[in-house]
């Protein structure tokens, strides 16, 4: 596949995925907002498939509703398909954070390889350790890069015990029993180390949420549960399969198993206060 048609797949699917988990689609013209309906996490808007350039008037008015509704002020977006948006969304005060977007599809003969210790596995909607799984990528992009920290297995089980983690492992549970997500993990001695997600829509599948609890980094666990991931997903029929990295170090580091990239990511919110 060539990257513009890659990319055009990647348009569908980032229109489908909220429409699959359960949102509804509220029109502003060159802009879609997917309000989440019910449980989950918020999603974003994004621009209307099909749809023409962007102004940050049109920025605005979807930022009122966002304001309205009380939902996060984002903007997600892949920057050769819709160049426009970068100039408006940060004439609207926001600020855009760029990532690697790269892709395994049906042409490309390499496929990421188990690296040691061993391949992860895929957990099912009733495995003991899904809480687990869960919450170890919140330590993880709460300690980001790739060096090792301090975060291990005592400050998992701590937060694991949070009960907020109930609703999140519940509501992981029936997106896995839908078969609208599969979850993979890197287990030794029953501690969860890495885990992450894929969500397919078609023969389109994306891998998000990879974390590795801080600890346990630079031992391949992100690649083990990708590879499973890939694994996993490839024999239930999808055929391509990307994901965002978090920063070029990572983007190497999936570039090693075979992936490729073919743009970049874009994610727009409001400053910080500190950068405000």
């Amino acid at each position: 596949m060539t990257t513009q048609t890659i990319l055009a797949a990647l348009e569908q699917y980032y229109d489908g995925a909220p429409r699959a988990g359960g949102a509804r689609a509220e029109d502003f013209g060159p802009l879609t907002l997917f309000v989440q309906e019910g449980a989950g996490w918020p999603y974003y808007a994004r621009p209307t498939l099909g749809g023409s350039e962007v102004s940050a008037a049109d920025v605005e008015r979807v930022l009122a509703r966002q304001r309205e509704l009380e939902l996060p002020e984002s903007f997600e977006w892949v920057a050769e398909n819709s160049p426009s948006l970068r100039a408006a969304v940060e004439a609207a005060g926001l600020r855009v954070h760029a990532y690697p977007l790269m892709v395994l599809d049906p042409s490309d003969t390499a496929e990421p390889l188990p690296p040691t210790p061993g391949p992860a596995r895929v957990l099912g909607a009733d495995d003991p350790l899904l809480a687990a799984a869960v919450t170890v990528p919140m330590l993880a992009f709460a300690a980001p890069g790739t060096a090792p920290g301090e975060a291990g297995a005592a400050e998992l089980t701590a937060a694991t015990a949070d009960p907020a983690v109930e609703v999140r492992r519940a509501w992981v549970a029936e997106k896995i029993a839908a078969g609208s997500t599969v979850l993979a993990a890197a287990v030794r001695d029953a501690v969860v180390l890495c885990s992450g997600q894929y969500n397919p829509v078609g023969e389109v599948a994306e891998i998000v949420g990879v974390g590795t609890l801080p600890a346990a980094r630079r031992r391949g666990l992100a690649l083990a549960v990708t590879a499973a991931l890939v694994t996993e997903a490839r024999a239930r029929g999808v055929r391509t399969v990307f994901l965002s990295a978090g920063d070029e170090d990572v983007a190497r580091i999936y570039g090693r198993a075979g992936f490729r990239r073919v743009g970049t990511a874009l994610i727009a919110e409001p400053p910080a206060p500190a950068d405000a």
